[in-house]
């Protein structure tokens, strides 16, 4: 039964890789805020992980992703790797902890409001660290002046757009739970259900549509496209 388990996890895990990989690839067309700051959808797709099989899974799926982004078509190097998975376990980490002790809807709420919280404060620390290091900034070559520029966008650039990108990877996470789970539990792959606790309604799913679509055009005004 272990066994049986083990491979059915496995199974799970590359289908979340590839899936999230795809969801990177896909969005490539998004124009970047400010030039530099690109939107992906692959958390989403991580934390539903989390929410199936624990917060250690959303972790090691962080990691994957960014490490086949890296040896594909990052342009940022090793800078790029660290700030990706850094953004995608503030995000997916918390939000499956939380709700792997409070699986209701309430508890996936909560679960996505604190990893977008996290995954904002958690940025703006790390961007303030590391981006002088890899970005470019035309004519501006010494870290120290990069940082202080850095350092005038927090506020106004990655705060912003880390709680927009989060929260519209919360909205999609909470549309594509339901049935994500559905077809793993048709093939199979996942565990049926032990609780009709906390099921996921018409009126969650007009909140999830709501939520998307609030970020959503969060980000195109942040994009100047509205």
């Amino acid at each position: 039964m272990k066994q049986k388990m083990s491979v059915r996890y496995l199974a799970c895990m590359a289908m979340f890789t590839a899936l999230s990989f795809v969801a990177v690839l896909i969005t490539k067309w998004i124009p970047p805020v400010s030039g530099f700051l690109s939107y992906e959808p692959k958390d989403a797709l991580i934390v539903i992980a989390g929410f199936i099989f624990g917060p250690l899974s959303s972790l090691i799926l962080s990691l994957l992703v960014s490490f086949l982004e890296l040896v594909t078509i990052s342009s940022t190097g090793p800078w790029g790797f660290l700030m990706n998975a850094l953004a995608s376990c503030a995000f997916s980490v918390p939000a499956a902890w939380i709700y792997s002790r409070h699986k209701t809807m309430k508890g996936a709420v909560a679960g996505l409001a604190a990893g977008v919280l996290t995954m904002a404060v958690c940025m703006v620390v790390w961007n303030y660290i590391v981006t002088p290091y890899y970005m470019s900034m035309g004519d501006v070559t010494d870290v120290a002046a990069k940082r202080q520029i850095v350092g005038g966008m927090l506020a106004s650039v990655f705060l912003p757009f880390n709680l927009i990108k989060g929260g519209i990877n919360a909205g999609l996470a909470m549309l594509l739970y339901k049935p994500l789970v559905g077809a793993l539990r048709g093939a199979g792959l996942v565990a049926p259900s032990q609780s009709k606790k906390g099921r996921f309604s018409p009126g969650f799913t007009a909140f999830a549509l709501l939520v998307l679509l609030s970020f959503v055009l969060l980000l195109l005004v942040m994009q100047g496209l509205l």
